[in-house]
């Protein structure tokens, strides 16, 4: 199965020029059955998707819901949720990378890092948090190993990566315009209808095909001494928005994610508590997501305020 795992459409990214059934048509054009959204913090493209297009128009072809997260301290990263699973955390960025993995992983998702090796600040390897901590790495579940709109030798590193850590490879054009929707694939061993049915094979880590066209010139040699400048004026406007944001982000989190954050995936701790209390670990991950429930209900007093505002 052939899809573009990166795509911004112009209902959910206010930079792409590109709306959803252009994309889509193009990418049909071109031999796709799928794709992932992927627009910036934000599941509005999605959702365009499912309340306008959905049963009624391109009905032979997957639309996939994902999200590019923007962390505070690790650049890009796509977030893949099951779906059915309505997390309004991932709307107000600026987390932490630590904090998104174990939210993620703690709800049944997956997540890597997009274009890895690219610019400075929007890029996992070329953050301070890869710097003090490149293992951390371990902890994806794939990583986008070529991207349309960024130079060879970046993409290069990117693949090289994938393979030092063995995980699956991604292919995502990234498209903001229409000239580079469909110039980057991934190729999937068997067909996908929903998130589930794709966190479920990636988890298998199967080795994907990707691959693309890059783009006849990234923006940034195209824009020459300009992309340093809108670089720093990008980290300038995450920053910002990542403060603006705080006080949504903390009210989410205590909703969606009221406990410490256990990875259930890599801990090892959940298997020595499961062991003690002769539990397997499904029935302790049941019994884990039974007291978070528990606990939001008990704080009445919070909900109220939460409800107000």
């Amino acid at each position: 199965m052939k899809l573009d795992m990166h795509c911004h459409v112009k209902e959910g990214s206010i930079d792409s020029k590109v709306s959803l059934d252009e994309y889509i048509t193009i990418l049909k054009e071109k031999g796709f059955q799928g794709m992932l959204i992927t627009d910036h913090n934000t599941y509005n493209g999605y959702r365009y998707w499912k309340n306008n297009m959905r049963g009624k128009k391109h009905t032979d072809f997957v639309v996939l819901k994902g999200i590019e997260y923007d962390t505070c301290d690790a650049g890009h990263i796509i977030v893949i949720m099951p779906e059915g699973v309505r997390m309004r955390l991932l709307e107000a960025k600026g987390l932490p990378v630590a904090v998104l993995i174990d939210f993620v992983h703690k709800n049944g998702g997956i997540l890597g890092p997009a274009h890895p090796c690219g610019e400075k600040y929007l890029s996992f390897t070329n953050t301070k948090r890869y710097c003090k901590n490149p293992e951390i790495i371990k902890r994806f579940d794939f990583i986008e190993a070529f991207n349309t709109c960024e130079p060879e030798e970046s993409n290069a590193s990117a693949a090289k990566l994938a393979e030092k850590y063995e995980k699956p490879a991604f292919g995502g054009s990234d498209s903001h315009r229409p000239s580079c929707v469909g110039e980057a694939y991934t190729i999937l061993p068997e067909h996908v209808t929903c998130e589930t049915e794709l966190i479920t094979l990636i988890r298998k880590k199967p080795r994907l095909e990707a691959g693309g066209t890059m783009h006849v010139k990234a923006a940034k040699e195209i824009m020459g001494p300009v992309s340093k400048a809108l670089t720093y004026s990008f980290w300038v406007y995450n920053k910002g928005g990542a403060a603006a944001r705080s006080f949504k982000r903390r009210a989410k989190s205590r909703e969606e994610n009221p406990i410490d954050p256990i990875d259930p995936i890599e801990s090892e701790y959940l298997k020595d508590k499961a062991k003690k209390s002769k539990k397997g670990v499904l029935e302790y991950r049941s019994s884990l997501w039974e007291e978070t429930i528990q606990k939001k209900k008990e704080d009445k007093k919070y909900k109220k305020e939460y409800k107000k505002k």
